[in-house]
């Protein structure tokens, strides 16, 4: 080692040297608690333990001991926030408290001032935020967790309202508040606040519990402290409230009592069975066993009664949390020293010495390596994130029931509910979905295992208030009567049968909406629903899109979807009604059709077929007559060739068609009704300016115009089924209407009053009746139930016949005359036709074609030899007839396919048979020549 090394190394050491002997002996830490609870007597003990091995490690604090403060807030806000006071005189650097949510929020804002952090291990209230507290820093896990996890049990067991009872201080408001905010992310909510005054004795929470045994709601929250919880039960079990049908969901605060009996469950508890509590999940390791050894034996030492519970494991990781940070802090390099605070002032006038108050002026950098924790503690990995939570926050799910609490499930942060430990789930993917929650079994209240229904009909004296449209027509599906009670009809009928399927009693009363004169709004009555005045709107109400934002329906007890009604009359007849089936157009086509497979039928034979044969005047009538004869199949000809027989078949099978149609198309017209307005559907009726007719006050009218953009200057609001009537009678030129657009039940009815009105087109939308309730409300999942078991026994049938089955005319548009048939709905089938005739006749011209080149050929070759000399004299004399003459003029063509085609082949065989002779003629004449 050179002598520069040597130098630097002795620097080093110097610093270091230098360094460890600028570290104080001694850091002060403060503790603020409440020595007499049940958290506070589980967190003193954890915390002096927690010093003592602090100051036994030499790998923290090397050199520097820990020297811990208590001070007891003696349940007091005062109290303790006068101690807090004291202790930021004694210049302690951290202050491991407060236990109280109440005093977390007063001294927060000193120790803002004087820039000494707080670590708190059991101020649970998530209102202690750091956007507002800087220095406030929380160990333990927020009720914000806490209030997320009961969420999601009530959304695991499908509960949308529950009842909850809090102490009436920063603790209870901030966890209810955070409660509200869960339970809406679920779809669920807070139905009823029960406030509980800090200091309320027995009389005051009795009074409170009877107003919360009148509600609906029986899942009932409960987040207090240890002693006003305790006295909730006992409470509560005189009022019956301990039996079935309740549900109890208690925070962290009995699961903390529990823990700390070492007997299990104190002797005045026995009746707390069936309960779910919550209990801050601390997992299982060495060190927490060992502690768990340590702590069990100072207590017996100090004859300490109470056990231990989880606060006690936050309170030993808070002041370990504290010793690494001040550790860190110190290796930085940082001093602990204190300055005045010069907008304190003592006055003369005043005892009190707000000079004592210093600010710690390392503060910011101790609150910064407190931030930066990141060890593995007793309960789990203590590490901030970036709201200044504890990272994994988890929770145990408790059935309080037996000799100790039974374990049913775990609630994570990172994968909600879950019967395996939340850190075996941490290396796999999260997953959130509602088929992944689970929990075991549960034993409620009563030793039942099966889950309560979580309400009941509220017992406040408040009967059920059922809003019903009073309305002029339409009367068998709603009617009002005089008196309250006096509502009759099929909604009606279907409402009460419901109801008496219920497990439970439905006091009720039917309010009557609207004058009886005009049609109220449908809207309006639901809108009545939503705002509370009423609680069930019972009627002719259809499921729609928004109304069910604002609204709870039951399942649809009848289907209802939108028809069009049109006036119809008797078709009167005339001389010339054959006519009518088809259109001008339709008819010159087929016509034309006709003659022109006549035509190609007879090219097709008229080579082969003696029967199209003839003079001219024989072959013309055998086209027209065959043509038209094929319409009633009664042709004579036979066809021989394979083209035509083709052809034919074909045009046979388009015959058939068309007279089908034919013969469908006058049946109508001569025997069934005809529409008078022409509307004949939807379509048809958009796109035309006519008035449409729609029935006051329902819903329909918007529909119209905001999804079939059908100005409103075209709707005619219609309130009684005289008024269907007296509309379309009058029609749109009489100031009438040339349709009416209404819900197929409602144009049932009216169709069985009045018989000259058929439903054109077909219905076009698909929506159901069904009953309104509040949002949420548990009331409509169960009249849905019923329902169904209705439906399922046919009683809603039968109902159903027995208001709205009358005598009736026929409700479909079968009987409407139809339309004229055009050109459209056969030119696919004509067009068909049209190009297997032009097929077949390229066919037979590619035939002849051939043909009479091979005809043309032979009679070329026939004349050249017959002009070829039989001597050289002939040649010699006649040089200029061996030029051979070719049938190549269209007469001779037409000559040529005018001749039957067997005449043809037999003179082609001849002329062959001729050339064959002549060629040997030729050679014996040559032979004699030489000779």
């Amino acid at each position: 080692m050179g002598a520069a090394e040597l130098l630097s190394l002795c620097l080093v050491l110097a610093a270091v040297a230098w360094t460890e002997g600028q570290r104080p002996r001694a850091v002060k830490v403060g503790a603020l608690f409440d020595y007499d609870s049940t958290i506070g007597r589980a967190a003193q003990l954890a915390i002096e333990l927690a010093v003592d091995d602090v100051n036994a490690d030499r790998s923290v604090l090397a050199g520097t001991k820990m020297d811990l403060i208590m001070a007891d807030t003696n349940c007091s806000g005062f109290v303790g926030t006068v101690q807090a006071l004291q202790l930021m005189e004694k210049n302690v650097v951290a202050v491991v408290g407060p236990q109280s949510s109440v005093i977390g929020h007063v001294i927060s804002h000193f120790v803002n001032e004087l820039h000494v952090p707080l670590l708190s291990f059991a101020a649970t209230d998530p209102t202690l935020s750091a956007s507002e507290y800087s220095y406030f820093l929380r160990s333990t896990v927020s009720d914000y967790f806490q209030m997320r996890a009961i969420a999601s049990i009530a959304s695991y067991y499908q509960w949308k309202e529950v009842t909850a009872i809090f102490v009436d201080d920063d603790y209870g408001r901030g966890g209810v508040s955070a409660l509200g905010d869960a339970l809406a992310t679920k779809r669920a909510r807070i139905s009823y606040k029960a406030v509980i005054p800090p200091d309320a004795n027995k009389d005051v929470i009795s009074d409170i519990l009877f107003k919360v045994n009148m509600m609906e709601s029986r899942v009932l929250v409960v987040h207090v402290n240890p002693d006003t919880g305790l006295r909730i039960f006992s409470i509560a079990n005189e009022l019956q409230m301990m039996t079935g049908g309740y549900v109890w969901i208690v925070t962290d605060w009995l699961a903390a009592v529990l823990d700390s009996s070492k007997s299990g469950y104190p002797k005045n508890m026995s009746y707390m069975q069936g309960l779910i509590a919550l209990r801050q999940h601390i997992p299982d390791s060495a060190a927490k066993k060992k502690f768990i050894s340590k702590w069990n034996t100072a207590a017996r030492k100090r004859k300490i009664a109470s056990g231990l519970n989880s606060y006690g494991f936050y309170a030993y990781d808070s002041v370990w949390i504290v010793a690494h940070a001040i550790d860190k802090f110190l290796n930085s390099g940082q001093q602990i020293n204190f300055s005045a605070d010069t907008r304190l002032h003592d006055s003369d006038t005043s005892i009190i010495t707000l000079s004592t108050l210093k600010i710690f002026d390392g503060g910011e950098h101790l609150l910064q390596q407190l931030l930066l924790t990141n060890f593995a503690g007793l309960t789990g990995l203590l590490q901030f994130d970036s709201d200044r939570n504890l990272v994994h926050p988890a929770y145990e799910i408790l059935n309080i029931g037996g000799s100790v609490p039974g374990l049913i499930g775990y609630w994570s942060n990172y994968s909600g509910l879950s019967v395996a430990a939340p850190e075996t789930l941490y290396q796999k993917p999260p997953n959130m979905s509602s088929s992944a929650q689970q929990l075991s079994t549960m034993v409620w209240s009563g030793d039942s295992t099966t889950k309560p229904r979580g309400w009941v009909f509220p017992n406040n004296g408040q009967p059920l208030r059922i809003g019903v449209p009073n309305k002029p027509s339409f009367k068998e599906f709603v009617a009002s009567g005089k008196g309250p009670d006096n509502v009759t009809g099929y909604c009606i009928d279907i409402f009460n049968a419901a109801v008496k399927l219920l497990p439970y009693p439905v006091p009720s009363k039917f309010i009557s909406i609207g004058d009886g004169i005009h049609n109220p709004k449908y809207d309006d009555i639901i809108n009545m629903v939503a705002n509370n005045t009423i609680d069930v709107a019972v009627g002719d109400f259809a499921i729609i899109k928004n109304r069910t934002r604002i609204a709870e329906f039951t399942q649809p007890y009848i289907e209802s979807g939108m028809v069009i009604v049109a006036p119809v009359k008797q078709s009167t007849s005339s001389a010339w009604a054959f006519f009518k089936p088809f259109t001008l157009e339709m008819w010159c086509v087929t016509g034309a059709l006709f003659v022109f497979v006549g035509i190609v039928v007879w090219i097709l034979e008229h080579r082969t077929n003696e029967e199209f044969r003839g003079t001219p005047q024989q072959q013309v009538l055998t086209i027209f007559w065959f043509a038209f004869s094929t319409m009633f199949f009664a042709h004579r000809e036979n066809t021989v060739s394979g083209l035509g027989r083709f052809v034919l078949i074909i045009w046979l099978f388009v015959v058939l068609i068309i007279n089908s149609s034919y013969t469908a198309s006058l049946t109508s017209i001569l025997t069934v009704q005809q529409l008078v307005t022409g509307v004949t559907g939807l379509d048809n009726l958009i796109a035309s300016t006519v008035p449409i007719g729609h029935p006051a006050g329902k819903f329909i009218r918007n529909y119209l115009i905001e999804e079939l953009n059908i100005h409103e200057s075209r709707l005619v609001p219609l309130n009684t089924i005289q008024d269907y009537a007296d509309a379309l009678n009058r029609g749109p030129k009489a100031g009438g209407v040339a349709a009416v657009i209404d819900e197929m039940p409602c144009v049932e009815l009216f169709l069985s009053y009045h018989c000259n009105f058929r439903i054109v087109g077909q219905e076009f939308t698909k929506e159901g009746w069904g009953f309104a309730f509040q949002r949420d409300s548990p009331l409509a999942a169960d009249m849905s139930t019923a329902i169904l078991q209705l439906s399922e026994s046919g009683q809603l049938q039968r109902i159903h016949d027995e208001w709205l089955t009358r005598p009736s005319c026929s409700s479909d548009d079968s009987g409407l005359g139809p339309s004229r048939l055009d050109l459209g709905s056969f030119w696919g089938l004509f067009l068909l036709c049209a190009m297997i005739c032009l097929f077949s006749l390229g066919a037979f011209f590619v035939k002849i074609s051939c043909q009479y080149s091979r005809y043309s050929s032979s009679v070329a070759a026939g004349e050249s030899s017959e002009a070829s000399p039989t001597s050289p004299a002939v040649s010699e004399v006649h040089p200029t007839k061996a030029k051979p003459r070719r049938l190549d003029s269209f007469k001779d063509l037409m000559h040529f396919v005018d001749k039957k085609e067997e005449d043809v082949k037999k003179e082609m065989k001849q002329r062959s048979s001729d050339k064959d002779n002549h060629g040997v003629g030729s050679s014996d004449t040559h032979f004699v020549s030489s000779a």
